[in-house]
């Protein structure tokens, strides 16, 4: 879609500033890239992003066998330190790390496919070997921290081993997760370990704080790959454009001309991250990072605390900081972008400044919207300037831009308010029934265990969000659900669902989310042979334990609609009204399996 190009200005913008000019300038001023890296990170910190990198590509390797890795590319980066004129130091760092993996003896035995990687050249062979990350990987224990008793000495004497096994669990678990992260909460588990070994019960200590860690990981893990998702389904400027109007949300009192150098340097940080060149991901990630805490007074008041932390702890706590205040008393937009009657003249003569500009003073205006409405807000003024630009009076036909385009907040806030009431009145287990059949309907080709774990997790996402303030309610629903529909469009590459979701994932970023609200019965749907096995009832409806018997009772919902999509709601409810009304009866007889076959 055209919105797309509108942030292509920013390239201009950013101009000597921006990361790929920086990087330009680096090559230039340095002729071993390892050597520089090596340099900025220093050997503790550069130790363990290579492990990262290592035990992320090579999830089945041992810790003793990655360290030898490590050593190899730790020896030729001091090498270079020393002379950078050496044999291979002038090499990539990426080209470094995949020639040490090629050089793994027997890794056809371990890796099978992925030895053919080493034949591709580059970027290929990189391409290659990310698609066999395998991103739950049941050969991976969980980390086992040592026991409660022994566990305070082992971090006082082997400190470095200690952290760097729990560095290459978590790498090897999540190989996906940006190694500055895996160093944040590598320096959060530290952090536990100082705190609980002064504690008498350092195990429930521990245990608790583990717990944090744990799920810290987990969230921050989804919202990576989901960027990376997007960065690489939809391209860099559709990217750009969502960072631009986050940022400018987060950072509402800093002026336009900063906000499009950070967008600019985290969109090239982001694709090294997503290319698994871990060790430029975290350097320059940590160039970013000071240089926001260097000018604190431009960017946020809520970063101060951050920019005290050690580099390795600053950036996550950044990312994660508050939303500084919106500067009071902000102008309307209508007078410039809506009653201005030579608003065409400004687009015509730079419709990407133009609009790229409205994009960041659109979303400080608006912290209580999501990124994807703001930027369908903005994709419908742009095509409104389109067709009005072209007639003999634009200003008379765009002047009901502003009733037109609030129609798609509406909607946004209608879908919100709509399903937060339904939460509210009937409880998550009526909700999550709700909608397995809004979305069983919707794509019944879904096998059903697929739809209930999509319902659980939207279900989650309601009970998260419903509960916020109302002006955070939406931003919250719409971006977890966007991972949830990233995750299910991803999936529906390899297995198709039928054309109406392929359309929606397909079309466009920021329209996703209402295209699928609007999606209905899928018309071409045929319901398989009748399969009694389908709705097999014995006596596990009244004797499971109660949550395998909700689950059950979902199994049966999904499976009728799949056998009748057509059904309304209130064949719906009448058939599940008789169903209650059986268990109910059977479940007080003796013979139970009996009286569910005669019912």
């Amino acid at each position: 879609m055209k919105w797309v190009t509108l942030i292509s200005f920013i390239f201009l913008l950013s101009s000597a500033r921006s990361r790929n000019l920086q990087r330009v300038a680096r090559e230039a001023g340095h002729k071993s890239e390892i050597a520089h890296r090596y340099n900025d990170l220093k050997e503790e910190t550069f130790k363990a992003v290579t492990m990262i990198t290592f035990a992320q590509y090579l999830q089945r390797c041992s810790y003793d066998g990655l360290s030898k890795l490590v050593k190899d590319v730790v020896d030729l980066a001091q090498k270079c330190v020393a002379n950078e004129d050496a044999p291979q130091c002038a090499k990539s760092l990426p080209s470094i790390f995949l020639d040490e993996i090629c050089q793994v003896e027997k890794l056809r035995d371990s890796y099978g496919a992925m030895a053919d990687c080493c034949s591709k050249a580059d970027p290929e062979r990189n391409e290659c070997f990310l698609s066999f990350k395998v991103a739950q990987p049941d050969f991976v224990q969980p980390y086992q921290r040592p026991a409660n008793d022994v566990i305070c000495k082992e971090y006082q004497d082997n400190r470095v081993s200690l952290l760097g096994h729990f560095i290459y669990t978590v790498a090897r678990r999540k190989p996906f997760l940006y190694a500055p992260t895996i160093l944040s909460l590598a320096a959060e588990y530290e952090h536990a370990l100082q705190s609980c070994c002064k504690e008498s019960d350092v195990g429930t200590c521990l245990d608790e704080k583990a717990t944090a860690i744990k799920e810290r990981a987990r969230t921050v893990s989804v919202k990576q790959q989901y960027s990376c998702g997007i960065l690489n389904q939809f391209g860099e400027r559709t990217f750009t454009a969502d960072k631009l109007a986050r940022l400018s949300q987060k950072y509402p009192n800093a002026p336009f001309s900063e906000i499009v150098k950070i967008v600019q340097d985290i969109k090239g940080i982001y694709k090294e991250c997503c290319e698994g060149d871990m060790v430029e991901c975290m350097d320059d990630r940590a160039e970013l990072m000071t240089y926001m805490c260097s000018k604190q007074e431009v960017f946020s008041s809520k970063i101060k605390h951050c920019c005290e932390k050690p580099v390795v702890e600053r950036s996550q706590c950044i990312i994660e900081a508050e939303f500084d205040d919106k500067p009071e008393n902000l102008p309307s937009l209508v007078p410039r972008y809506i009653e201005d009657k030579e608003v065409c003249k400004s687009f015509e003569a730079g419709r990407d400044p133009f609009l790229s500009e409205l994009i960041y003073e659109y979303s400080r205006r608006h912290p209580e919207f999501s990124t994807q409405l703001i930027l369908r807000v903005i994709t419908g003024y742009e095509r409104i300037l389109e067709k009005c630009c072209k007639t003999d009076d634009p200003a008379a036909c765009y002047a009901t831009a502003h009733d037109e385009l609030q129609k798609h907040i509406e909607e946004a806030q209608s879908v919100v308010k709509t399903n937060c009431d339904l939460l509210t009145a009937h409880g998550a287990p009526d909700f999550l029934k709700a909608l397995l059949i809004r979305y069983t309907k919707k794509m019944p080709q879904v096998p059903t265990d697929t739809l209930i774990e999509i319902g659980e997790k939207m279900t989650g996402i309601a009970t998260k969000c419903c509960q916020l303030p109302e002006d955070r309610r939406l931003t919250c629903a719409e971006g977890y659900l966007s991972i949830v529909i990233q995750d299910m469009c991803r999936r529906q590459e390899t297995t198709p669902i039928n054309d109406n979701i392929s359309h929606c994932c397909r079309d466009s970023y920021v329209f996703r989310r209402p295209c699928l609200t609007a999606v209905g019965v899928d018309a071409k749907y045929v319901p398989p042979p009748f399969d009694p096995g389908m709705f097999n009832f014995d006596e596990k409806l009244c004797t499971a334990p109660p949550a395998e018997r909700e689950l059950g009772h979902m199994k049966l919902l999904v499976n009728l609609i799949k056998r009748k999509p057509q059904m309304t709601e209130e064949q719906i409810k009448t058939i599940a009204d008789g169903f209650t009304a059986m268990v109910d009866k059977c479940c007080k007889q003796s013979d139970i399996e009996t009286c569910l076959g005669e019912e």
